[in-house]
């Protein structure tokens, strides 16, 4: 037999996935995640977070008084500092709606979309099939991913973008007074409103990492939801409790609210290094769990 004839009798070699075919599952996935009903209904309650809030002070403001003062004194009533500052400068309403988000919309919404990414797709009988295209476990997996990380994104600018909007409607735009009392140029001001607005989604990374990983666990779209939600509402419990302060560190929302401290001059850059690098170490821990259950997984929907 000569060798051209045994060449036609081996078998043939795998096909890869072409990087243009990779692309498209990139896009394919993020088109599916944002034209949901239930990514938009997400969407739509963050964006009516911070139009409630300005009206609400604007509403409280109208006499004249303070905000959280109801006419008379500061003591328990008084509000956070970005809401005292938002009748002064629109901008803080932006400040205002991402702290108030942070704590609990954002990382729910995170943790709807996270949990359902795999389990979402079992539960629809739907994953068997993704997986019949040439596309592999792993670039699956990092397509789910990404379409997460872009909500966080998403979702954090959507907040941002109406809180300086309603802002801006409301109330006077102008200079920046820091929380260190220096006064900023509204132009600078916005700069810093964008590395905010960054450093929030940045923040989400850890709860949407660890959403992914319990979504890889199970075939309930909504126990893997349920599951990453109630993670969140642990955790944040646990951040509050002085006798746990040991283990607090290492609690991904430890270090939210540390982009406040990108309204300083000079910036305080300790605890956004610690949030960023806690996020990191949550995405790299998490995210190599999930690849190590997905790619192990019997898939059988």
């Amino acid at each position: 037999m000569s060798r051209a004839e045994a060449g036609t009798l081996e078998a043939p070699a795998p096909r890869r996935p072409r990087p243009l075919w990779t692309l498209a599952l990139f896009r394919s996935e993020l088109a599916i995640t944002f034209r949901r009903w239930r990514t938009l209904a997400l969407l739509g309650v963050l964006a009516a977070v911070p139009i409630l809030i300005g009206i609400a002070v604007k509403i409280e403001t109208s006499d004249g008084g303070g905000v959280g003062q109801g006419g008379g004194g500061g003591g328990e009533g008084e509000a956070p500092a970005f809401f005292s500052q938002i009748t002064n400068n629109g901008i803080f309403l932006l400040f205002a709606a991402l702290a108030a988000t942070l704590p609990v919309f954002l990382p729910m919404a995170i943790g709807v979309i996270a949990g359902d990414s795999i389990a979402g797709e079992a539960g629809a009988g739907t994953l068997r099939y993704l997986l019949v295209a040439p596309a592999g476990r792993t670039r699956l997996l990092l397509a789910k991913f990404t379409a997460v990380l872009a909500f966080c994104l998403v979702a954090t600018l959507v907040v941002a973008v109406t809180g300086l909007a309603t802002g801006a409607l409301l109330f006077p735009l102008g200079d920046i007074t820091l929380i260190s009392g220096t006064t900023v140029s509204f132009g600078d001001g916005l700069v810093r409103a964008l590395g905010v607005a960054a450093v929030v989604a940045l923040s989400l990374v850890g709860i949407a990492t660890v959403g992914v990983f319990i979504s890889t666990l199970t075939n309930s779209g909504i126990a893997a939801m349920a599951t990453t939600v109630g993670l969140v509402i642990t955790a944040q419990i646990l951040d509050t409790i002085p006798q746990l302060h040991a283990i607090h560190p290492y609690l991904f929302p430890h270090y939210w609210l540390s982009f406040a401290d990108l309204l300083r001059d000079p910036v305080y850059w300790d605890d956004l290094v610690k949030n960023l690098g806690l996020q990191g170490l949550y995405a790299a821990v998490f995210g190599s769990a999930a690849w190590a259950r997905f790619t192990a997984k019997d898939i059988t929907a």
